[in-house]
């Protein structure tokens, strides 16, 4: 099995080369480092790392967004690492697409176990993903839908074959 590929976004230098050591002694491969969000997009998109360490405060993109946006082009395994831990913080990297939040300071062996359980997790949620895709689509289901203002519209409802929602009027509405 290969070494998982991480990408750390960090914009404090000695923290970043702290990370960088701490990942390397224990097997995983630094792919890249960032020192801002903007950067971390960039790199995310152009090394295709297979883990994101991403600090939540850093210039010109916070790493909550920087991970929304990087998730959003390809599902990757994103851990949050920041000395903030308000529950509203940890609900928008959650929203965002984060799978771990540590927060500083850290212990060594803590950096390595969210890593590896993230990396699971969202190995499995992708796994899943793939076989509910494989999965024919069900049948579309007709429904009447009527207005407070005592009209109605036949609709139809499916999946297309891309897993995209189809909505389509069945026939002329009902006056």
């Amino acid at each position: 099995m290969q070494p998982l590929r991480v990408l750390i976004a960090e914009d404090e230098t000695i923290i970043r080369l702290d990370l960088r050591a701490l990942l390397e002694d224990h097997g995983f491969v630094v792919c890249g480092e960032a020192r801002d969000g903007v950067e971390a997009v960039d790199l995310a998109r152009e090394l295709e790392p297979d883990v994101i360490l991403v600090d939540v405060k850093m210039p010109r993109l916070d790493g909550i967004e920087a991970a929304r946006r990087i998730y959003a082009e390809r599902p990757v395994t994103i851990v949050a690492l920041t000395a903030f831990g308000d529950r509203e913080l940890v609900e928008r990297a959650v929203g965002a697409g984060v799978f771990a939040y540590l927060v500083k300071p850290f212990r060594e062996h803590d950096v390595a176990a969210a890593i590896r359980a993230a990396a699971a997790r969202h190995e499995e949620l992708i796994a899943a993903r793939r076989e509910v895709g494989a999965q024919p689509p069900p049948a579309p289901v007709e429904l009447m839908v009527h207005s407070s203002a005592g009209n109605s519209w036949p609709l139809r409802l499916g999946r297309m074959p891309d897993g995209s929602l189809d909505v389509s009027i069945t026939r002329e509405r009902d006056a």
